[in-house]
């Protein structure tokens, strides 16, 4: 066939011209596929370059790219079954002249490549029934993990609640037991017996030393819960947001491939029916754009699902390794807890408590009534100043 009279459409893209040495490999092979020749295309182009090959080690040429000689052999209105012939025929290496193909992948992304965000979340039958198809949708283990972080994240929240719970509880309960221990040793200052006043000051101070024991527990497991907060809040979504991202890569790569089958199927029919077809008389530009299109999106995709696997890989560890030694810090720091407030009162066993009640009670007198006043108003905001501090200082994982 004859393409003398037909002049190339290029679509607005641009050729330069490049030379490249290819290594061969043991199997004879240099890692392309040829697609286009005699007697349907004026141009033979590169259909696909494989991977941990001598052509994707080298980088020079890119699918699209038209291929213009083989060590120096033009393959004008050659067929591709004969530049492979001449390919192989090389010993060790082949040298190869091409025209590279500068195309703008925005270009690319027609309405076809972007349906799959629409069909996505359709069923089956209602895709079909519009005439969309569904070949680019299929199960993926790794955006299943999805579910899974799901899951993780539940657990998470839930421990931080139960924690929180726990540690608030403590933390109302000591201030129960510094409460007490204030009133104690108020009474074993104003006790005029010696024996009693001793017995009321060590009671008092041992539930105080109890509070200062809850305030080192809380101390000690605020690191936990701040640390599983972190895991919850950035580790997990910022992993579910690399899964979504991977998913994104991966339609649109499938979407491709959907698009290049359609049109490899339309140059077939054409080619049983041995009608022309105008795009491939011409060049075939469109169809090499969504070569290189496709080449594109599924280096992105394949970039992206190794980012997934190793964050996967780093989330689940974290979570077996993290999640055993937070709980390990919260119960060793509960036992000390609970120890060290049994020991402290069992120091503090004074009763009973001998008294001779027919002793005058020390007291104050000649109080008026403003003073009464003061001493209530200094009383409250010395109240109120310290539930301000114990507020700050139980606010855990916010």
């Amino acid at each position: 066939m004859d393409f003398e009279y037909l002049e190339e459409d290029t679509l607005g893209m641009t050729l330069t011209s490049g030379t490249c040495v290819l290594k061969k490999d043991d199997q004879n092979l240099v890692g392309i596929s040829i697609g286009g020749g005699y007697p349907y295309c004026p141009c033979l182009y590169i259909v696909q370059i494989f991977d941990n090959t001598s052509a994707s080690r080298d980088g020079s040429m890119a699918a699209g790219d038209e291929i213009v000689s083989v060590n120096n052999k033009s393959v004008k209105g050659r067929t591709k079954v004969e530049v492979a012939k001449l390919i192989q025929a090389s010993k060790s290496e082949v040298r190869i002249h091409y025209n590279k193909l500068h195309a703008n992948p925005k270009e690319g992304k027609t309405l076809d490549i972007i349906k799959h965000r629409v069909v996505e979340s359709m069923s089956s039958s209602t895709a079909d029934a519009l005439g969309f198809s569904r070949a680019i949708l299929c199960n993926d283990s790794l955006i299943k993990k999805l579910d899974e972080l799901d899951h993780t994240a539940d657990l998470y929240r839930g421990l931080i609640k139960h924690t929180r719970s726990v540690l608030k509880g403590i933390f109302e309960l000591a201030r129960i037991h510094r409460n007490f221990g204030d009133a104690f040793a108020n009474i074993g200052a104003r006790e005029p017996q010696f024996k009693a006043s001793e017995a009321f000051t060590k009671f008092g101070n041992a539930h105080r030393q109890i509070d200062l024991y809850a305030l080192k527990l809380l101390e000690t497991v605020k690191p936990m819960v701040n640390d599983l907060n972190t895991y919850l809040t950035k580790a997990i979504p910022d992993t579910r947001l690399t899964i979504e991202k991977y998913a994104d890569a991966k339609f649109e790569y499938l979407s491709y491939c959907l698009k290049v089958k359609e049109l490899d199927d339309e140059e077939h029919s054409y080619a049983a029916l041995q009608e022309l077809l105008y795009r491939v008389e011409t060049g075939n530009y469109e169809y090499r754009l969504l070569l290189r299109c496709r080449q594109i999106a599924r280096d992105r995709f394949a970039s992206m699902r190794s980012d997934v696997l190793v964050k996967l890989e780093l989330l689940d560890q974290k979570h077996v390794q993290d999640i055993v030694f937070q709980l390990h810090r919260f119960i060793t720091a509960l036992e000390k807890y609970h120890k060290n407030c049994d020991a402290i009162m069992k120091e503090a066993d004074i009763f009973p408590i001998e008294v001779d009640l027919s002793l005058a009670v020390f007291h104050k007198k000649n109080l008026d009534d403003d003073d009464d006043d003061d001493e209530l108003d200094n009383e409250s905001n010395q109240n109120e100043q310290q539930k301000t501090e114990d507020e700050d200082f139980f606010n855990i994982g916010d």
